[in-house]
C-alpha cells in the first residue's frame, strides 16, 4: 500500500479592511501518496533504457544548456512562490516580498543604495520572467531576441525617504510582524514589497516604475523611475522599437507614474575644473554584466566614492539622477569628476550652506504619526564620469545627487 504525505506551501497575502491594511500567509497543503510518479534525471534528459541510473557529465552539461532554458515560462505566472513574486494590477504590474539581508547593508546598518538598485534590476528581470515574454538575454523579449535587440537604461532617478534596516529592531511593528509570521522580526533585516510595472515612453522607448514599502507597517521607502531604449546587439546602435515587440510588450502597460516629473531636471557637463576628480578607475570582469558592459549600478559607486569621506560621514543620499550617455567597457580607462552646488563650502568637514539653498519639506508619514523635521538642509552634487581618450574623453554618465543631514534610521518612533 502506497504511503500518503503532505507539503503545505504558503504564499504572501496583503488585503484591506475597514481603511486598514493587512499582511499575512495563505497556507495550502498538496497531498501526495508514495507511489506518486516524480521524473529522474535521466528521464528528463531523454536517457534511454540502456542508460545508467546516473546521468553523465555531458547529459548533465545538455540538461543545464538547453532543457533548463526550456524551463522559463512561455505564459503568464500568476505566482512565484520561490522568489516570493505575485502579478498584480490587473494582471500586468509584480510585486516581490525580500528580506534585507546583511551583506547589503553599509556600516550604519542600513540597505545601501547600491542594493536598492540591484533589487531594482532583479525585480525587473522577474516581472518579464512572469510575464511568459523572456528569452534569452537580459530581460530581452522573443521578438527583440529575432532582431538582434538588447535593453539599455537611458536615464534613471530615485528618491529615498528612509533606508530599510538590519537586524530589525524591536519595536510594536516587529511585534505585529512576529505575530503574523511566526518568525522573530528582531533576529533578521526589514521585510520588504518591491512594486514594479512599465509604461510607454514615446515612440521606442519604456518607462519602468518602482515602489518599496515596509511589509509590516506599509511605510514608501524609495520610488524610482526608468526609461530603457532597445540597442542593436550587434551594431551597439540604439534602434527602433519593431512592431512585434511593441505588440509583445504593450499589453503589460499601465499609466501610472511613481515619480512625479514634469519638466526632467537638466545636468550640466562638468569640466577639468571640477573640484573633486578620480582618474583611477579601471572597470574589472566582475563588473561587466551578461551584455558586456559595465553594470549602472558600478557606475554610482564611482560616483559617490569620488565624494569627500567627511561629508559621507554625516549625510545621507535622499535622491539620485542619471543619464546615461554611452557604454563602457573593460578595457576602458574612466574618470570620475564630481562637484558641489556653488553655494556650498566644506569647512573642518562640516558642510555649511547659505539660507538660499535650504528647503522646507514636511513630511508626515500617513498613519504612522511620524513627524519628519520641518526644516531640513538639501545638498546637491553634479557628477560626470568619462572615458579618458588619447585626443577627447568621452561621457558615460551624468548625474545629480541630493543629501541630507543622517538621520534617524527609522521612520517610526521606538
Amino acid at each position: 500500500m502506497a504511503a500518503a504525505f503532505s507539503c503545505p506551501v504558503f504564499f504572501p497575502s496583503t488585503f484591506s479592511y475597514n481603511g486598514n491594511r493587512y499582511h499575512g500567509r495563505i497556507k495550502i497543503k498538496i497531498n501526495a501518496t508514495s507511489s506518486t510518479k516524480v521524473k529522474t534525471l535521466n528521464e528528463i534528459a531523454g536517457a534511454g533504457k540502456g542508460s545508467s541510473s546516473l546521468a553523465t557529465s555531458t547529459e548533465i552539461n545538455h540538461l543545464s544548456q538547453e532543457q533548463i532554458r526550456q524551463r522559463i515560462p512561455t505564459k503568464k505566472q500568476l505566482v512565484d512562490p520561490y522568489r516570493q513574486g505575485l502579478i498584480i494590477e490587473r494582471g500586468v504590474g509584480y510585486r516581490q516580498t525580500v528580506v534585507v539581508r546583511s551583506y547589503e547593508v553599509g556600516p550604519y546598518k542600513t540597505a545601501t543604495l547600491e542594493s536598492l538598485l540591484n533589487l531594482f534590476q532583479e525585480t525587473a528581470l522577474n516581472h518579464v520572467w512572469m510575464s511568459g515574454l523572456l528569452s534569452n538575454g537580459f530581460g530581452a523579449t522573443h521578438g527583440m531576441v529575432r532582431n538582434n535587440l538588447i535593453w539599455v537604461v537611458s536615464r534613471m532617478q530615485v528618491q529615498v525617504d528612509h533606508y530599510p534596516i538590519w537586524p530589525l529592531a524591536y519595536t510594536p511593528q516587529s511585534t505585529v510582524y512576529t505575530y503574523m509570521t511566526g518568525v522573530a522580526a528582531d533576529c533578521r533585516g526589514e521585510v520588504l514589497e518591491i512594486d514594479t510595472w512599465v509604461g510607454a515612453s514615446g515612440k521606442n522607448g519604456m518607462r519602468r516604475d518602482w515602489l518599496i514599502r515596509s511589509q509590516a507597517t506599509g511605510i514608501t521607502y524609495a520610488r524610482a523611475t526608468s526609461t530603457w531604449v532597445m540597442m542593436n546587439e550587434k551594431t551597439r546602435r540604439l534602434s527602433k522599437m519593431p512592431e512585434e515587440v511593441r505588440d509583445e510588450i504593450s499589453p503589460w502597460f499601465i499609466d501610472k507614474r511613481a515619480i512625479n516629473e514634469d519638466v526632467p531636471e537638466k545636468i550640466i557637463k562638468l569640466d577639468d575644473n571640477a573640484r573633486y576628480v578620480n582618474s583611477d578607475l579601471k572597470p574589472k570582469r566582475s563588473d561587466l554584466d551578461m551584455n558586456h558592459h559595465v553594470n549602472n549600478v558600478k557606475y554610482v559607486r564611482w560616483m559617490l566614492e569620488t565624494i569627500p569621506d567627511k561629508f559621507l560621514e554625516s549625510h545621507q543620499l535622499s535622491g539620485i539622477v542619471l543619464e546615461y550617455r554611452r557604454e563602457c567597457g573593460s578595457s576602458d580607462r574612466v574618470q570620475s569628476l564630481c562637484q558641489p552646488d556653488e553655494d556650498e563650502t566644506l569647512t573642518n568637514g562640516v558642510e555649511q550652506s547659505l539660507l538660499k539653498n535650504m528647503v522646507l519639506t514636511p513630511r508626515i508619514m500617513e498613519g504612522n504619526g511620524y513627524l519628519g523635521p520641518l526644516d531640513v538642509k538639501s545638498y546637491g552634487y553634479t557628477h560626470l564620469l568619462q572615458i579618458k581618450g588619447d585626443s577627447k574623453n568621452e561621457e558615460i554618465v551624468r548625474g545629480r545627487t541630493r543629501w541630507r543631514k543622517t538621520l534617524s534610521t527609522l521612520p517610526y518612533s521606538s
